[in-house]
């Protein structure tokens, strides 16, 4: 099988003020997109009361809003395939743009919830399309950089802007949130129309080539790493609030410092990632996931005084957003075809992460083993994690060899495949 050519960059890759003011362009969109998320969670008693519905059906707010990442990321990502890559950018943020307006406008339960629905179908492939447009813009050494600036948007969303909007929507009521980042997004379009160049159709894209790369078992090997590495990460954070305040000793007006802290975690995490996965993609996630590892083994024992479970805070953060940018990046070498759906992809599966994260970390609670057993489930789910990566990078030798040696069984996934260049120093699988 012929493995399909890479897309051309333009003429020459952007450097310097340039390329800085395009990925900053691309990164409101995701502070945009991470403000949405992650504020409803702090504003659901408000929105449930105005609403006039219970805790479940407040939920499935928030779910509906997973459910249309899950959804969105592959279907929406495909659609655009044959489409100029900053056109799909500039049409997926105008349809979060108007997704928010319409849940500032929302008179009901239902409304609302199509509204959170339709604001996560866009999420993934956005994040998708970013990261393939600042791969294609940035010099081929720096591209796992360039996808963590990208990503840096929804870091620091965390730390400054789910805080602000939260206190927003308390001050002058929960749905003001929604203008807020409806605004955003509107400055969002007109910062990529200005500062992101026009990016060539890939030659030979279509939505057949796109869905091709399924076939590809590196692809579901990639996503598989995502899924219960993460799976353990969420584990963790989404109890974070009684392990702070039943195990650390900590007072619950102190929780919102603690989420600050957990986005400043987020914040370094992004900017190492995209220079451990310059240097070696394989090598990092193997040794990130490594880390994430001892970390939550360790969380249980420095949950119980209040300074170091704060550490212990940011280091989950930290480690958690270290995989994210060589996820990316490896997810762009195995499917050099179908980059937008390969990278969109990443994170209809962290979505999943946080659901999987979320259920068992619940379960083990509710089975009385104590608020810090998570860690030690989310420490289990990061060791399949590091198995799957590390018979991942034993198929890349294998292929590898197979095409030195000139035999039939190299597949498309070997590595070497980047959609910035065949060459580049951060497609190997060191």
């Amino acid at each position: 099988m012929t493995t399909p050519a890479p897309p051309p960059p333009p003429s020459r890759p952007l450097s310097g003020r340039r390329l800085n003011l395009a990925i900053a362009a691309l990164a409101v969109g995701g502070f945009a997109i991470g403000t949405t998320e992650f504020t409803i969670m702090g504003l659901l008693e408000e929105m449930r009361t105005d609403l006039g519905v219970d805790y479940a059906q407040g939920g499935h707010v928030i779910s509906a809003y997973a459910l249309g990442v899950v959804v969105g990321a592959p279907v929406l990502a495909t659609l655009g395939a044959k489409k100029p890559q900053r056109t799909v950018a500039l049409a997926l943020m105008l349809v979060i743009t108007l997704a928010n307006l319409s849940s500032y406008f929302a008179s009901g339960f239902g409304w609302m919830l199509v509204s959170r629905f339709l604001s996560g179908l866009p999420h993934g492939a956005y994040f998708g399309v970013a990261a393939v447009i600042a791969a294609t813009l940035a010099d081929p050494a720096k591209r796992g950089r360039a996808i963590s600036m990208v990503m840096l948007g929804l870091s620091i969303a965390n730390v400054l802007g789910v805080p602000f909007a939260t206190w927003l929507g308390q001050q002058f009521g929960w749905r003001s949130m929604f203008l807020l980042v409806g605004v955003i997004g509107l400055g969002t379009l007109v910062l990529i129309r200005i500062f992101v160049p026009s990016v060539p159709v890939r030659p030979g894209a279509s939505i057949r080539a796109e869905l091709g790369a399924l076939r590809r078992p590196q692809l579901w090997m990639t996503l598989l790493i995502g899924i219960v590495g993460f799976g353990g990460f969420f584990a963790v954070y989404s109890y974070i609030s009684p392990i702070m305040t039943e195990v650390a000793g900590l007072r619950a007006a102190l929780l919102p410092l603690v989420v600050a802290l957990y986005g400043m975690g987020m914040v370094v995490g992004n900017v190492l990632g995209g220079r451990l996965a310059d240097r070696s993609v394989m090598g990092s996630i193997r040794a990130v996931m490594g880390a994430i590892v001892v970390i939550l083994l360790v969380f249980p024992l420095a949950a119980t005084t209040p300074c170091s479970a704060c550490l212990f805070v940011f280091l989950v953060g930290t480690s958690g957003s270290m995989l994210i940018p060589p996820l990316q990046a490896r997810l762009l070498d195995v499917a050099p075809g179908a980059p937008s759906l390969a990278s969109s992809m990443n994170h209809s599966a962290l979505n999943t992460a946080n659901a999987l994260g979320a259920s068992v970390g619940g379960a083990v609670i509710t089975a009385g083993w104590g608020f810090t057993s998570p860690a030690l489930v989310g420490a289990g789910l990061a060791v399949l994690g590091l198995g799957v990566a590390v018979v991942s990078s034993r198929m890349d030798r294998r292929d590898a060899q197979s095409m030195q040696d000139g035999l039939p069984g190299g597949s498309d996934d070997a590595p070497g495949s980047s959609v910035a260049t065949a060459g580049s120093r951060s497609s190997g699988s060191r």
